[in-house]
């Protein structure tokens, strides 16, 4: 059985502060599990990104031809 409920950010704020010390170092290392997880798939991303392929100078070069004969079949 689960039981879901809806509180404000100052009531569980309230409740956090309430916590004995023992209890808020558990929450703070859950947290900061937490974040470092999704620190680390953003670290993947940005480095799927970063080590993927790049266009070369000649395809560089097409890629501006292209766009300069598309845009002067528009002034036409």
């Amino acid at each position: 059985m689960q039981v879901q409920v809806e509180i404000g950010f100052d009531q569980l704020l309230k409740l956090v502060r309430a916590l004995p010390a023992s209890k808020l170092k558990r929450l703070k290392r859950e947290i900061d599990k937490d974040v470092k997880q999704t620190e680390s798939a953003d670290m993947s991303l940005t480095q799927l990104l970063l080590n993927g392929p790049t266009a070369t100078e000649e395809e560089l070069k097409n890629i501006e031809q292209n766009r300069n004969s598309i845009n002067a079949w528009r002034t036409i």
